[in-house]
């Protein structure tokens, strides 16, 4: 028999955490400025920059610091070619710093023929490079004099950073990878506070990339770093095709190589010469999350049940498709339907 009191009645589980994404290059620094108000607003976990290459990722955070709006930064991910270690890891806590407030300084190697264009060739192994890169700034950031280190991509003989002056708070600043395939998981488990994750299946989350996570952190002896899941989603209206709103947001993505190799992998029908038929496999497969505010809800716990520490949300094809005011929108009502549900879950 099925009772119908109150105490019997299944509360729906609530996501992780969320963030907000800018998942384009700045240019538009009041657009930028209406996002750090919403995270603000919102009591969102921080607000994520892409690499950009229009208006600097790091020098749009302190822009938005100058204008009152300190929020907790992260980047996702900033291109390991473009900057020394030492330069990056001086430009993550300068954002510490300036902000008051935690970063998350997230890395991924890139396009090759990107690092190609400024190293001459692409990196043979961008799992090395990646260990090297986060390995270098972290002893940096503790403190460390990093002398004689000569490794494949990176060398440095210069000593410790300097410290502030003391008594100044020193803001945390954690390391991340861009994470699309175990391998790079495990990496990001030996070195990484946060592995990040972009048009990730949930299933694929769960069953290889976590599972990696763990295996390079016991490698270590170290805890498994935190999964920030940036999640490409749209609230249903009238009028919107979720299709269209993909393929806006991720047409280059569905171009890359790495990622439709990834997304096959995850059991979606992907090629990269028909981003239009990947749009609709992102849709038809939960990639791209679609629906009412408590609908998308419901698919962002899905990723926290897979692994997801953090969710990312980005709603990238109704910003470019609609503007910012339309795309804040979706993320208020999102945000207020995962609040209902952790409300729910504590009363």
């Amino acid at each position: 028999m099925t009772s119908n009191t109150p105490a019997a009645r299944s509360t729906p589980s609530a996501p992780p955490p969320l963030a907000l994404m800018y998942p384009l290059m700045v240019c538009d620094l009041g657009e930028l400025a209406a996002f750090g108000r919403t995270v603000r607003e919102l009591s969102l976990e921080r607000l994520y920059l892409g690499q950009s290459l229009v208006v600097d990722t790091h020098q749009a955070f302190a822009h938005l610091a100058g204008l009152g709006i300190q929020v907790p930064a992260g980047t996702s991910v900033a291109l390991t070619a473009l900057r020394h270690p030492l330069d990056a890891a001086v430009q993550a806590r300068s954002l510490a710093l300036l902000t008051g407030q935690p970063v998350v300084a997230g890395f991924g190697t890139g396009d090759p023929d990107f690092v190609a264009a400024l190293r001459g060739e692409p990196y043979e192994s961008p799992l090395t490079a990646v260990t090297e890169y986060l390995s270098v700034m972290r002893r940096l950031l503790d403190g460390e004099v990093v002398e004689d280190f000569r490794g494949r991509y990176v060398r440095l003989d210069g000593g410790p950073l300097p410290e502030p002056h003391p008594g100044v708070p020193r803001p945390a600043v954690s390391l991340g990878v861009g994470v699309l395939r175990p391998r790079m998981a495990y990496v990001a488990g030996q070195v990484a506070d946060v592995a990040i994750t972009l048009l990730t299946p949930a299933a694929h989350l769960a069953d290889e990339i976590v599972p990696a996570l763990a295996r390079g952190a016991a490698s270590r002896g170290r805890t498994a770093p935190g999964v920030t899941s940036i999640v490409p989603c749209a609230v249903r209206r009238p009028g919107r095709d979720p299709r269209k709103l993909a393929y806006a947001a991720h047409q280059l993505h569905l171009e890359g190589a790495h990622y439709a190799a990834m997304l096959r992998s995850a059991g979606l029908d992907v090629d990269v010469s028909d981003p239009w038929a990947g749009a609709g496999a992102l849709v038809d497969g939960g990639v791209f999350a679609y629906g009412t505010p408590d609908e998308v809800a419901d698919h962002l716990t899905g990723y926290g049940e897979a692994g997801a520490t953090e969710i990312a949300l980005s709603c990238a094809g109704v910003l470019l498709t609609e503007g910012p005011e339309a795309a804040l929108a979706d993320v208020r009502a999102i945000s207020e339907a995962a609040g209902d549900r952790a409300a729910a879950r504590v009363r």
